[in-house]
């Protein structure tokens, strides 16, 4: 028998204002969003808010009870070092409920420049141990670290035991075979590194090829995929394409898969997960209505009744549709042997 005290938040993604009310309808408590440009990770064309959006975002939100949070989640380099900083003034001046950043220099001019700025670490600074998550809150005074999504959940659970900060962890959506701020694969490709350009698969090096054998996509000269005339075809990614090994056809480095914790939230509530996040800011409305919601009524169920909590296999098969693959995962958090 165990009690839980606090309810975990929900936190879902916005790539406009559209989806940003989708997800505060859907009973999202916050959402991220980011500027548009090149310093948060979604830095797709058409994508992201422009400081006015961003405004009339918060504002929605607030009226309805939700918190949104900026993501400014890459690593500029000395070129895109002025417009990150000035990116930070203006969350400031728009008094974003937290900024969530990877780089240490602009945590560091956060907050000796804008003290009152809650801070959240990203999972693309890669922290996933106690002396790497408390030097952050020593020196930065970070009060949340969203974990990468690499740990099994008894590690989560020794984690939340020794950090003097909230913990939040990714509950659906892409998966990633590498661990978050450490992948190279996209630049070795196209030049363009995630870590500083915000994208792995950026639009400029996307193509797509009619042919007789179907269509075929394509980073810069590179295949990535061929698919058959009925098939569904998705965003060209270098880890998630089929490559012929020995002879053999097949995801070599990663399946196309999505991670989904709904059989997990009784153990992530009582370990003491502060925030269960949702990716997919690239995602449109409605798919970011039709998760959110379903998370929302698996996790007040939960909260209601842990012991008794059984996830809905409407809410998976509802989740699975959407999913990569239309097939979902445990990922790391399920390593029965630890």
């Amino acid at each position: 028998m165990y009690t839980i005290d606090n309810k975990i938040e929900l936190i879902c993604p916005a790539g406009n204002l559209p989806a940003l009310r989708a997800a505060v309808d859907s009973g999202a408590d916050a959402v991220y969003i980011g500027f548009r440009g090149g310093n948060n990770a979604r830095n797709f064309p058409g994508l992201n808010f422009s400081p006015d959006e961003a405004k009339q975002g918060i504002e929605y939100a607030r009226k309805n009870g939700a918190r949104v949070f900026l993501a400014m989640n890459t690593f500029p380099q000395p070129e895109q070092w002025q417009s990150a900083i000035d990116s930070i003034d203006t969350a400031a001046e728009l008094e974003v409920d937290a900024l969530i950043l990877a780089d240490p220099g602009l945590m560091d001019y956060s907050r000796k420049t804008h003290p009152e700025l809650r801070l959240h670490l990203s999972v693309q600074g890669s922290a996933t141990n106690r002396d790497a998550i408390c030097l952050y809150h020593e020196q930065f005074n970070i009060q949340r670290v969203v974990l990468p999504r690499v740990l099994s959940l008894a590690q989560v659970r020794q984690v939340i035991k020794e950090v003097p900060v909230e913990v939040e962890v990714f509950g659906f959506g892409s998966l990633c075979v590498m661990v978050e701020g450490r992948c190279s694969l996209s630049s070795y490709v196209t030049g363009d590194s995630p870590n500083t350009a915000g994208v792995c698969s950026p639009a400029q090096a996307v193509r797509w090829k009619e042919t007789e054998e179907g269509r075929q996509s394509y980073l810069n000269d590179v295949l990535i995929e061929r698919y058959n005339k009925d098939e569904p075809a998705g965003y060209p990614t270098l880890c998630k394409g089929r490559f012929y090994v020995e002879d053999n056809l097949y995801h070599a480095i990663e399946e196309p898969t999505s991670l989904n914790l709904l059989e997990l939230l009784p153990d992530l509530m009582k370990c003491g997960v502060k925030a269960i996040k949702v990716e997919g800011r690239q995602r449109s409305k409605t798919y970011v209505a039709q998760v959110t919601s379903v998370l929302r009524q698996a996790l007040d169920a939960c909260f209601e009744n842990p012991e008794l909590y059984i996830a809905d296999k409407q809410w998976i098969t509802q989740l699975n549709s959407l999913a990569e693959g239309s097939c979902h995962t445990l990922g790391a958090y399920h390593r029965p042997w630890q």
